[in-house]
């Protein structure tokens, strides 16, 4: 969408249960909190409102709602995102022109990442995300098994090093985080992006099951200028790459937001 477009967007997460319910802090993240393992029926409901700038502002409000005692993968999980073993020659050529930068503000050409090793690296929507906060707590759950197998762990991220570092700070990520500012890697990737890749029925029960567990979207990261001129609406991606800049052995492309891979096709990918 253009920078004309969208000036703000936002998500609310509401959740109606009975008043003897109590909340306990969620284990790795311990300033937000879960909700209890045994409880009656509950209703949530989840809300994604879209203000545009036009001549007379427009407001556009996507509802989804459930009603049952526990949300599980299966209930949100879909057809699966594009995945490949195989990758254009155009697609390493651009790639050896990307430049991401690493916590300190150092330049780093992408495909430098995986030069001499193999990698797991894992593209964010944007660095305030809540989907992409939970992406990176499964990916870095398996985080022993990679490095028994020499195989590190990225993350990056469409955004500023000061976003990366806010992140970083916030998820105790353990694999390394980069910012690219220009969108580079997501262009040369051919990474999806758009309003309908966003707001669709899976990725708002994907939000409500990511806030049931204890994440929380960053919405001051969410609202920084950046981030909000491109709507928010750019996905991301999974891909296991070297050793060698063209050796992309694995990709996949998310069709949605929160379209996380299986995590033992991304284990057979880089650690067998």
């Amino acid at each position: 969408m253009s920078r004309v477009g969208v000036v703000a967007m936002a998500i609310s997460l509401s959740a109606t249960l009975p008043s003897n319910n109590t909340f306990q802090p969620h284990p790795n993240h311990p300033s937000s909190h879960i909700f209890p393992k045994q409880s009656p029926p509950y209703n949530h409901n989840l809300s994604f409102s879209l203000l545009l700038r036009r001549p007379n502002p427009i407001k556009r409000t996507i509802n989804f709602s459930s009603s049952q005692s526990s949300i599980t993968v299966s209930a949100v999980s879909g057809s699966p995102g594009i995945a490949s073993s195989e990758v254009s020659e155009d697609t390493t050529s651009l790639l050896d022109t990307v430049q991401v930068f690493d916590l300190n503000g150092n330049g780093v050409p992408i495909s430098d990442l995986w030069k001499d090793r193999k990698a797991v690296v894992a593209f964010a929507r944007h660095f305030g995300c809540v989907l992409c906060r939970k992406r990176a707590d499964y990916l870095a759950a398996k985080k022993d098994i990679m490095d028994a197998a020499g195989v590190a762990l990225v993350l990056i991220g469409p955004g500023t090093v000061d976003q990366a570092k806010a992140f970083s700070e916030q998820t105790k990520f353990k694999g390394e985080v980069y910012a690219d500012p220009s969108y580079s890697s997501y262009k040369a990737l051919r990474f999806v992006s758009g309003v309908s890749t966003t707001f669709t029925p899976g990725a708002g029960l994907k939000i409500i099951q990511a806030y049931m567990e204890g994440y929380r979207q960053d919405w001051g990261l969410s609202f920084e200028k950046d981030t909000r001129t491109r709507g928010g609406w750019q996905q991301g991606g999974i891909i296991v790459a070297g050793p060698g800049k063209s050796n992309i052995s694995y990709v996949h492309k998310d069709k949605e937001a929160g379209d996380d891979p299986d995590i033992e096709e991304i284990l057979q990918a880089c650690c067998s």
